[in-house]
């Protein structure tokens, strides 16, 4: 076998452990799942596990390293905020939190991992919700001093609109209850009743 054919099959089983864990951790908890569990999900046996990933911890780690992907959308909300467009900026963020194809796993490990109690509930906000509070936080701040948006507290009116489409997942993925709207229908509400209520009401010209 060579050196390449090696390489991709220990990329391909690290992936198949990765795939199985998430999958567990998401099903019954950090806590509640053993790498005896997850070597048999993944079809290998558990030294192989071992191997790979010396600890659970690690391999919690390589699941954020692998699903939480924020630079393409960090990007594109980047560049809208330099063009000071508001409503793309917002519908960036919404669309990216509650679109259908996003994998719900990464919600139920947050989950999990706060209910808990432990360190990965840190890292897991660290990297996946805190990076995009802060951005936002620092975009509504901006606009607050260019005069666009009311006075209000940055940190918590980024908190209110991602709470509210983190709310809508939970409600659909979590809770099961069913979508009324389309997608894009959804993000356009979310995005409409939080501009309406940030943006600085415009004085109406004297007659």
């Amino acid at each position: 076998m060579t050196v390449m054919a090696t390489r991709s099959t220990s990329q391909q089983r690290q992936a198949g452990l990765i795939a199985a864990a998430a999958s567990l951790f998401a099903a019954k908890g950090f806590n509640g799942t053993t790498t005896k569990e997850i070597a048999k999900a993944a079809g290998v046996s558990e030294a192989l596990v071992f191997k790979h990933f010396p600890t659970k911890r690690a391999l919690y780690g390589a699941i954020l390293a692998e699903k939480v992907t924020l630079d393409e959308l960090l990007g594109a909300v980047e560049e809208s905020a330099r063009k000071r467009d508001d409503r793309r900026v917002f519908t960036l963020i919404a669309g990216f939190r509650i679109k259908p194809s996003v994998d719900s796993t990464l919600l139920r490990l947050l989950l999990f991992s706060a209910l808990e109690g432990h360190e990965l509930s840190d890292m897991f906000f660290g990297k996946h919700h805190r990076v995009l509070y802060d951005h936002l936080a620092t975009y509504i701040k901006t606009r607050i001093d260019e005069g666009a948006f009311r006075q209000v507290d940055p940190l918590l009116a980024a908190r209110a609109f991602i709470g509210m489409v983190v709310h809508h997942r939970l409600l659909h993925e979590i809770f099961g209850v069913p979508m009324h709207q389309t997608h894009d229908a959804t993000v356009r509400t979310y995005v409409d009743l939080f501009l309406t209520g940030i943006m600085k009401a415009r004085r109406s010209r004297p007659l």
